[in-house]
């Protein structure tokens, strides 16, 4: 079967049959719960601490990049903390104006969005050499996470707007290297590389994460998450291939490289802040015993 390269959700065609058949779980997406579904009591809302003009961190245009589809614009902040080889990829294809006119020719309702084939087939790439993967990263106390959560022994939070999930931080000072493993969570929003069954053969090929699909961490690479248009990414049209006329994006560009009338302005709750907490914890207690870091909705403002 021939190898399909991925610069994005985790596989191609062949690629991902192989992983479904390693892994069940990708075999039935993981949907929401069911309404009817009993809910865990909810704990006592705390009490909403509102965001100053402080708490907002604006994006920088060298880390936002604009997807205009034909469906609409989606923003997604670029992470290079968590993988900067391939965020340096993305950030050369869309340079060389290499994802315009690209389609989604593979998507999955509760799953993922995927793109980035020249050929539109999950078989081709760019003339680049393929990458080296960067499933996991090390982070020390120069790359603090923002704890939301402690699941069996680890951390679960936000580098920037990427969830991740991250060995105790408490573990830095028995490290050689002062460092913990950390990997990024695929959240709703979050933006992977595909890649064939080598772990390291991603190349240009990417996915847009529909809904969690928590099966894919240790195995593809999390490169940055969608701030505004996830709407657009579900109302992708579905398919195995996606049948014609599949949606397309027209333009990716790096906001720095618009015209300055053109860029757009967008800010996000800073998750050092005190507002941001409040939003956690008030998430917690609707969530109750469910609560994962998937629940942490970031609110973002936008201007331009």
């Amino acid at each position: 079967m021939r190898e399909i390269r991925f610069s994005g959700l985790g596989m191609a065609t062949a690629a991902l049959i192989a992983l479904q058949a390693a892994s069940p779980s990708l075999a039935a997406p993981r949907r929401a719960p069911s309404a009817k579904a009993a809910a865990p009591a909810a704990l006592a809302a705390p009490a909403v601490v509102e965001p100053s003009a402080s708490d907002w961190r604006t994006v920088s245009p060298d880390d936002l990049l604009v997807i205009d589809t034909n469906r609409g614009r989606i923003l997604v902040e670029l992470v290079a903390a968590a993988a900067p080889g391939h965020v340096e990829r993305i950030r050369t294809l869309a340079k060389q104006h290499f994802y315009d006119g690209q389609t989604f020719f593979r998507v999955i309702d509760g799953f993922m969005d995927q793109t980035g084939d020249p050929t539109n087939t999950g078989e081709g790439g760019s003339s680049l050499p393929d990458l080296k993967a960067e499933f996991d990263f090390r982070r020390g106390p120069e790359t603090p996470v923002v704890v939301v959560a402690k699941p069996a022994g680890l951390e679960t939070g936000f580098l920037g707007v990427l969830p991740v999930v991250s060995q105790p931080s408490a573990l830095m000072a028995l490290r050689a290297d002062g460092k913990v493993t950390a990997w990024g969570a695929f959240c709703p929003g979050v933006a992977g590389m595909a890649r064939a069954s080598e772990p390291d053969s991603a190349n240009s090929q990417f996915f847009l994460m529909r809904e969690a699909y928590p099966s894919l961490e240790h195995k593809y690479t999390a490169f940055g998450r969608v701030l505004a248009g996830q709407e657009v990414v579900r109302a992708i049209k579905v398919g195995e291939p996606v049948p014609p006329p599949q949606d397309r994006m027209l333009t990716v560009r790096l906001a720095s490289d618009l015209p300055p009338e053109q860029r757009p302005k967008v800010q996000v709750l800073d998750t050092a802040s005190a507002a941001f907490r409040s939003l956690v914890e008030r998430t917690r207690a609707e969530r109750g015993a469910d609560f994962s870091v998937c629940d942490v909705a970031l609110p973002v403002k936008q201007g331009g």
